[in-house]
Parts: C-alpha cells; structure tokens; sequence
C-alpha cells in the first residue's frame, strides 16, 4: 500500500524482484495503516478480476474490496467498502487466516489482531447465507505479546494456525494458535537475536513444508528473503537468501493469495 493509497505489488524470487503495475486511487492518501493480506480473483465475468480484504483506516476497521476492467484499470464504479467498526486506532498486526475446505468454508475463516498493548485476539466469521451478512464473533484473547514487533501467517490448517513474529529485543518465535476454544497460543523459540530490524515480514509458501519469508526494514528502505524450513523451534532451518534488489518505502506491505481454492496455502509450522 503506497502513501497515496494505491495498492502496488512485488513478486520477489530468489536474487530477483518484479514490480506490478499498482492499482491507483483505491485508498484516500495515507488512510491505511494496517492491512490483513488480500485476495485476489482473476475470473470475474465481465471484469478483469477482483480484489479484496481488511484494512485499518485511521482508527476503523473496513471490508475493502474493488474491481479491476477488462483492460486492468480500477472500475471506480464499483468500489466496495463496509465499516466493521471503530476502536482499532492501536492494532499494530492484523491478518485474515482462510481455510478453504468447502463446503465447510464460512466456519473456518478467523481474524487476528496485534494490539500495541500486546494483547492478542481472534474472532470467528460466522455467514448469514440466506441475507449474505457476515458478523465477526467469539471473540478471544490472550495477552503477553508487548514485545512483538510484528508477525507474518506461516499455517493455516484445519486445527491450527501459526504466525512468525519477531521482537524489538531481536528473537523470533513461532506463535501457534490451536483452533479451540478458548484461545491458548504456544510460543516457541526459533532464534534469539539479529531479527529487530524488520517492520514487516511476508510470508509465502515454499515447497511442501517451507516458508518464504521476506523481512522489510521501514528504516533502510530494504528487505532480505530467507528460507525457513518447516519450523521446529530452535531446530528450524533458516537460509538466508541475500538482499531483494528493490526499494521498499511504502508505509503498508501485506501478502496476495488467490481467492478461494489456493493453492498456495501455508504449512509452515
């Protein structure tokens, strides 16, 4: 997400980086302060695909969404943005974890959110099918996390989800969440310094096990991609893969995923 709220995109491989042409105007300028990673589906009939997830505006929450044409510009047309609600001024992660299982899909989509207090909480969706609303519910949270910097999604199973985050003091942790109830989160540790400089991580999956991480340090305007092996504390393999040869001064950076059916769901943990 640029400063001047258009959604733009880089899609690192090993030494190498391409820049997409951004999406212009989507956001108002410098609106966006935090971003749930995106979904993104090509075949939408009549336009050139859609796009659309949670994003933190100032101090509220809102379901985003737009379409693109046929000939890849923004349908202003059709711009689609619900309010969830306010009170979100502190969050300082949030992510969208998607488990596609149809036809088990609208119970296994779950929210998190960071707050700047170290709290950490999750909330189930729950769909209306028969009106097409959605409510966000169950809400569960557990604290302790003062020293999270941030995090990135590295599983998203069918009885747990896993984030990487890395502190102010250096570590990096594995943050697995069990899909029960109430929330009990299981913190492991991977390292336990040199990982402070990252403002951002973004997640992908590598292999069948592995993870693609790629850190962003907002300070140097520079991210370095590493190869995380299937995390097992301490254990983990981690091989660093060099310095992205990009820039990276963009405020807000989050992961795209194809909609619905991914192939690329994360097993990273």
């Amino acid at each position: 997400m640029t400063a001047g709220g258009d959604h733009a995109g880089k899609l690192v491989t090993v030494g190498a980086v391409s820049t997409d042409e951004p999406d212009t105007g989507v956001y108002p300028a410098g609106a966006v302060r935090v971003s749930g990673s995106m979904e993104a589906d090509p075949d939408v009939t009549g336009y050139g695909g859609w796009i659309g997830g949670y994003t933190v505006l100032g101090s509220s929450m809102y379901a985003t969404s737009y379409y693109l044409t046929l000939d890849g510009d923004v349908d202003r047309t059709r711009p689609t943005t619900y309010l969830v609600g306010g009170g979100w001024g502190d969050t300082t992660y949030f992510e969208t974890t998607r488990f596609w299982d149809y036809p088990k899909l609208p119970n296994l989509i779950r929210q998190y959110q960071l707050r700047a207090d170290g709290t950490l909480s999750r909330w189930d969706m729950q769909y209306n099918n028969a009106n097409g609303t959605v409510k966000w519910a169950n809400k569960q949270s557990a604290t302790g996390f003062s020293a999270v910097k941030t995090m990135a999604m590295i599983s998203q199973t069918l009885t747990y989800d896993t984030f990487l985050a890395n502190t102010r003091g250096g570590a990096l942790y594995t943050i697995r969440i069990p899909r029960t109830s109430p929330m009990k989160p299981i913190v492991k540790k991977v390292r336990t310094s040199t990982w402070q400089a990252f403002d951002s991580l973004v997640a992908e999956k590598c292999g069948r096990y592995g993870t693609m991480l790629v850190g962003i340090d907002k300070d140097t305007q520079s991210a370095y991609a590493y190869a995380v092996g299937h995390a097992n504390g301490t254990a983990t393999v981690i091989q660093g893969l060099g310095k992205v040869p990009a820039t990276f001064a963009d405020p807000v950076y989050f992961r795209r995923q194809i909609r619905q059916g991914d192939a690329q769901m994360l097993f990273g943990e």
